[in-house]
């Protein structure tokens, strides 16, 4: 089932356009880099890493409530507004089988890649209650994952940080006899090598600056580990599909974000070979960007649960 979408989720916070006064007084840094576009609108130059980190600090604390988010520049900005939608669809996917979306610590999400930034745990906790275990095979990134949690005492309970050690295994090492997950989530490394990463990133700065010629700059920053990995996205979310059928009775939805449309056809039948018993892809859209949520489950319908 495909569902088409052309634009932010109804019950996502950030459908209007920025009140950057609103914002800046979160964090009076982002006053240096707000300015008056032509269209005679407030904007940032979305290219600088520094005025994007700080417009995500004043979003995660004006509409999270989530203090001093810092994340070393080496590590991936992720755009707030496109987060928040891909959580906001798994609620929708939770809210399917139940009179109303499914709130609170019964529910239990895995973060597959969480990253330096943490922000799906974040955003999910913060907009529904659920209970996150957030994953990553990068040490440092884990630890700085925890700084923010240690800034923020109150999700101590309801967010958990678990190392990856073998960058082969997505579940394998991180699911263990007796868990149970209520869904899995994970933004997977779209490019195929650091070159194709760079590339990407060029044509993305270009496309910022609507100008030709200037040296690329990271704007989302990102290590290896979250732009790249061998065989890029298919055969990440590959491996990730053939490993679900593994933990078929201990998540009720898988759930990844498939950047590349062409990518599907070759997916869909890879889950139809591991017997999946029901596949749904909802495309989102922020913008010009579009990408879209692969879901698939392996539970029967009557015993799909929030609360498995």
């Amino acid at each position: 089932m495909t569902t088409e979408k052309s634009s932010l989720h109804t019950r996502n916070l950030h459908r209007n356009p920025y009140d950057f006064d609103q914002l800046i007084s979160c964090v009076p840094e982002l006053k240096h880099y707000v300015f008056v576009n032509a269209y005679e609108t407030k904007t940032i130059n979305f290219s600088l890493p520094k005025a994007v980190k700080l417009l995500n600090q004043a979003l995660l604390l004006h509409f999270y409530n989530i203090k001093n988010w810092d994340i070393p520049e080496t590590n991936l900005c992720p755009p707030i507004p496109g987060r928040a939608d891909y959580i906001h669809y798994i609620a929708d996917l939770l809210g399917e089988q139940q009179a109303e979306i499914p709130t609170g610590t019964s529910v239990s999400g895995l973060d597959i890649g969480t990253g330096a930034n943490l922000v799906y745990p974040l955003l999910a906790h913060r907009s529904y209650g659920w209970k996150m275990l957030g994953t990553d095979i990068d040490k440092s990134s884990l630890e700085n994952a925890q700084r923010i949690l240690d800034e923020n005492p109150d999700l101590s309970s309801a967010i958990h940080l678990k190392q990856q050690p073998d960058s082969h295994h997505i579940f394998k090492n991180i699911i263990e006899d007796g868990d149970r997950f209520t869904f899995s989530m994970c933004n997977p490394p779209f490019h195929d090598s650091e070159e194709s990463a760079m590339k990407g990133n060029l044509r993305k700065t270009k496309n910022i600056n609507k100008s030709k010629g200037k040296k690329p700059l990271l704007n989302f920053g990102g290590q290896q580990s979250e732009l790249w990995c061998e065989g890029g996205e298919i055969a990440f979310i590959s491996k990730m599909i053939e490993e679900s059928a593994q933990y078929s009775s201990q998540v009720l939805w898988f759930t990844c974000l498939v950047s590349k449309k062409d990518n599907l056809p070759k997916l869909n039948s890879l889950l139809k070979k591991v017997r999946a018993l029901d596949v749904k892809t909802i495309d989102m859209a922020q913008g010009q960007k579009v990408s879209r949520m692969l879901a698939w489950t392996f539970v029967p319908q009557k015993y799909r649960k929030a609360s498995f």
